[in-house]
């Protein structure tokens, strides 16, 4: 992490997928307490954990999988199917880009509006379609029966922007756009575009940008 706790994007490491279709940076991922080490940052992530669209066979809980919850950036030049990932829930949200159109098992395609976060089982064939060139997406991943993981993105406000957690959550704040800033202890620390904090178990944002909230809850 860099000053202040902040996960950058510049830290986040960066792994082709196997098809040549895209790109992965993890953001963090872990396991629920007391199931093993806690949050992993960029600097501490699983070899061979990234994975989207066609790039990996599956997930399993031991080996490089071996995580509950994991976020991820993906960048995705290409359609094609994801791969399927026995256990796991996913919720995409589009944070550049337009015309991701999801097909998700024998389900209509689906529109993947930007910033609109779209929650699908990740065991499901699913198939990727773009329509407008290239789109960036933000990836949640939790195993189903340990975590579940939500999305809610929201404007910052003069006023300030409070994110808490509960004590057996992880709760992080990704920012989707410039204009963010935390507020730690009265100390202002910019946070760049996707650059990305946890809530330990509040933190204050401030500015006019917007920012997504990753809330990820043990299955209780």
């Amino acid at each position: 992490m860099s000053g202040g706790g902040v996960l950058r994007w510049s830290d986040y490491r960066a792994m082709p997928w196997r098809n040549g279709g895209g790109t992965t940076r993890e953001v963090a991922s872990g396991v629920m307490p007391g199931a093993g080490p806690g949050v992993r940052g960029p600097g501490e992530s699983v070899p061979g954990a990234a994975a989207h669209g066609a790039d990996a066979a599956g997930a399993d809980a031991t080996g490089a999988d071996a995580f509950d919850w994991r976020v991820s950036i993906a960048d995705v030049g290409a359609g094609g199917p994801f791969s399927v990932f026995a256990g796991i829930d996913r919720v995409i949200t589009l944070v550049e880009g337009s015309g991701m159109v999801l097909t998700v098992g024998s389900g209509a395609p689906r529109l993947v509006e930007p910033l609109t976060p779209f929650a699908f089982p990740g065991d499901a064939p699913t198939d990727c379609r773009l329509e407008a060139g290239a789109v960036r997406d933000m990836n949640v991943m939790t195993r189903r029966g340990r975590a579940t993981g939500h999305v809610r993105v929201m404007r910052g406000g003069d006023g300030g922007t409070e994110v808490t957690g509960a004590a057996d959550e992880i709760v992080l704040a990704l920012a989707v756009t410039e204009g963010v800033t935390l507020d730690k202890e009265g100390t202002a620390i910019p946070l760049g575009r996707l650059d990305c904090v946890r809530a330990t178990p509040r933190l204050v944002l401030r500015g006019e940008g917007t920012v997504a909230e990753i809330r990820i809850a043990p299955v209780r």
